[in-house]
């Protein structure tokens, strides 16, 4: 399916973002807390381990035994 090239340490920032982008669309009322459903992005990437930009760049934070996607 895909190649993974998201890291161990790369997916743990990913699940903290996203996690804080959510609890702010979550706790906020405001006419902008709309933008916390950002957060579904890196929390996706996290859970696939596969970024769609990383891709497109060229870049893995992956450890070379994992680039198998396997």
């Amino acid at each position: 399916m895909f190649t993974h090239n998201v890291g161990g340490t790369d997916r743990l920032i990913r699940v903290v973002l996203g996690v804080a982008a959510l609890a702010f669309f979550a706790t906020n009322a405001g006419p902008h807390h709309w933008w916390g459903l950002i957060g579904i992005v890196p929390l996706a990437t996290a859970a696939l381990g596969w970024c769609p930009l990383y891709a497109l760049l060229g870049i893995s934070t992956c450890p070379r035994s994992a680039h198998t996607g396997r």
